[in-house]
C-alpha cells in the first residue's frame, strides 16, 4: 500500500512543489483546500481533493486519513501588515493548533511542521543555527511572532505523542512563485524597481525545501528543528544577479534604512484609508535593520539538504515566469 500524505498548503508555492514530489514518489495525497482555491495543479498532480480549512477543526478531522503516515502543514499566512494581524494570529496558530489535534486525533504516524527562519526572530550573532534562543516574541511583525507561537502549539502537540519535527526554511525562491521574491523579478524585468532595500538573508532553492520535507518525514528527529538556507546574499546582490538574468540595468545600491521606514510609515497610514495592505510596511522596513544569516549544517548532515546557489534559483524562477507568460 502507498504511503499517505495529507498537506495543508498544497496551493500554494512550496506546497505544490511538496505534492509534485510526494505524487512522484508514489505517496497517495490527499490535499486540503479552500472553495475559493485554484486546485488545477493540485488535481494535475493526482492528489486527492478535501474542502476545509485551517480555521474549522471538524473540516480537518474529516479529511485527514485515519492512521495518516505523515501529515505536512505547510499553509500559512504570510502577510506584513498589522492590518491582518487578527485574521493570521487566527490561522498561524489557531490553525496549527487545529491541525495538531486533528493529527493525534487520527493517529498520523508522522507531522512535518513547515514555520520559518521568522521564528528564532532577531539574533545578535550571525550566523546562527538551530541551538539560538528565539526572540520572536519581541519581534514588531506579528508573522514573527505568530510562527514561533505556531511552533509552541507543535510542541504541545509533540508532549501528547506527536511525531513532529520542525523546518525552518529562509527566503525561498524557485518555479511556481507568483507573490514572494517573483515580484522583484518582475518588477525589474519591467524597468519599475524604485530602488533595493537594505538587509541581508539567507537564501533556499524551493525544490530542495520541498525534498527536505519528505526526507524529514522519514529521518527527521522528533522534536528537533531544522534550518534550511545556503546561500547567503544581500538584496543588492540578489537584484543585481536579476539585473544580469533579466539582462535590464537595475540601481547599484541599497536605500538608506531611514527611507525605507518613512516609506512604511507614511504608507501604513495611507492603509487606513484603504482597509489595503500597502507595499512596504514598518514591518516590512524594521525586518531590513539588520542581516538574518544562519546555518544549514544540521539539516545538510541529517536530511541530505542540498544548498542552492542564488543564481541558480533567480534563473529558475525567471524562467517558470517567463514560460508561463507572467512577466507582463
Amino acid at each position: 500500500m502507498p504511503r499517505t500524505a495529507f498537506v495543508t498548503g498544497g496551493t500554494g508555492f512550496l506546497g505544490r512543489h511538496v505534492v509534485e514530489q510526494l505524487a512522484e514518489a508514489g505517496w497517495r495525497v490527499m490535499a486540503l483546500h479552500r472553495e475559493a482555491s485554484d486546485i488545477r495543479h493540485l488535481k494535475a498532480a493526482g492528489a486527492e481533493l478535501a474542502l476545509g480549512s485551517l480555521t474549522d477543526p471538524a473540516s480537518l478531522a474529516r479529511a485527514i486519513p485515519e492512521g495518516c503516515d505523515t501529515v505536512f502543514h505547510i499553509a500559512g499566512n504570510t502577510s506584513l501588515w498589522s492590518g491582518g494581524d487578527e485574521e493570521q494570529t487566527r490561522e498561524n496558530v489557531g490553525g496549527t493548533r487545529n491541525v495538531v489535534e486533528a493529527a493525534l486525533a487520527r493517529g498520523a504516524k508522522r507531522y512535518v511542521q513547515t514555520s520559518s527562519v521568522a521564528a528564532f526572530g532577531h539574533q545578535d550573532t550571525v550566523p546562527f543555527d538551530e541551538t539560538a534562543k528565539s526572540h520572536a516574541l519581541d519581534a514588531l511583525a506579528n508573522y514573527t511572532r505568530t510562527k514561533y507561537l505556531g511552533e509552541v502549539e507543535v510542541e504541545k502537540g509533540i508532549e501528547k505523542g506527536l511525531a513532529a519535527v520542525i523546518l525552518n526554511p529562509g527566503h525561498i525562491m524557485g518555479r511556481y512563485d507568483t507573490t514572494g521574491w517573483a515580484r522583484v523579478i518582475r518588477l525589474v524585468h519591467a524597468g519599475k524597481l524604485p530602488g533595493i532595500p537594505p538587509g541581508a538573508g539567507t537564501f533556499a532553492g524551493a525544490r530542495e525545501v520541498a525534498r527536505a520535507h519528505i526526507v524529514a518525514a522519514e529521518k527527521g528527529r522528533v522534536g528537533e528543528r531544522y534550518l534550511l538556507g545556503g546561500a547567503d546574499g544581500t538584496f543588492v546582490d540578489m537584484v543585481r544577479i536579476i539585473g544580469e538574468v533579466t539582462g535590464r540595468k537595475v540601481p547599484q545600491r541599497a536605500m538608506p534604512l531611514w527611507v525605507v521606514r518613512a516609506l512604511g510609515r507614511v504608507s501604513q497610514w495611507g492603509s487606513y484609508v484603504t482597509h489595503r495592505a500597502p507595499r512596504v510596511t514598518p514591518e516590512i522596513a524594521d525586518g531590513m535593520a539588520a542581516p538574518h544569516y544562519f546555518k544549514s549544517d544540521k539539516a545538510m548532515r541529517e536530511l541530505g539538504y542540498r544548498a542552492v546557489p542564488l543564481d541558480e534559483m533567480i534563473r529558475e524562477s525567471y524562467d517558470w515566469l517567463k514560460a508561463e507568460g507572467r512577466l507582463g
